[in-house]
C-alpha cells in the first residue's frame, strides 16, 4: 500500500524562496490555479518538490474560507504529487512550487483536483522540453 503523505521537508515556507519565485520563477495556469515554480540552486531539504499554497485576500476576506480552500488544494497536491515525483528522476534537483487560487468563488474540491493533475502534467511537459530544448 502506498502512502500519499504531505512531510514536512516537503512544504515550503522560507520567505527568501518565495521572494525568488516570484522575482525568477515561471508560471503558467490551469484554472482556477496557478503555479509558479522555480529550481533550486542547492536543495533545502530532500524533498524533490517544496510546496506551498496561497489564496487571495482581495477574493476571499474571511480567513475560514482562504483556509478551506488551502486545505482543499494541500489534499489535491497531496493524492497526485506521486506520479510527478515518479516521472522525475532524482538527477533532475529540486523545485520549488508555489500554487495561487485566481477563481473568485470557493469551487468544488473535484475541479481543484482535476486542475492539480492537470498542472502536474503541463510542468512535467514544459520540464521535458527545456531539457531537450535549452534555448528555449
Amino acid at each position: 500500500m502506498k502512502k500519499f503523505t504531505f512531510k514536512k521537508t516537503e512544504r515550503l515556507k522560507s520567505r527568501k524562496v518565495i521572494g525568488r519565485m516570484f522575482k525568477d520563477g515561471k508560471s503558467f495556469g490551469a484554472y482556477p490555479l496557478r503555479l509558479v515554480f522555480l529550481k533550486m540552486d542547492e536543495p533545502k531539504s530532500d524533498a524533490p518538490i517544496q510546496f506551498t499554497a496561497t489564496v487571495p485576500k482581495k477574493n476571499f476576506k474571511s480567513a475560514v474560507a482562504r483556509n478551506r480552500i488551502k486545505r482543499k488544494i494541500r489534499e489535491a497536491w497531496r493524492l497526485n504529487k506521486n506520479w510527478l515525483y515518479k516521472k522525475m528522476k532524482k538527477t533532475d534537483g529540486q523545485y520549488s512550487f508555489m500554487v495561487i487560487y485566481t477563481a473568485k468563488e470557493d469551487l468544488p474540491y473535484d475541479e481543484i483536483e482535476k486542475a492539480a493533475r492537470n498542472i502536474n502534467y503541463r510542468f512535467f511537459k514544459k520540464n521535458i522540453f527545456l531539457k531537450s530544448n535549452p534555448t528555449k
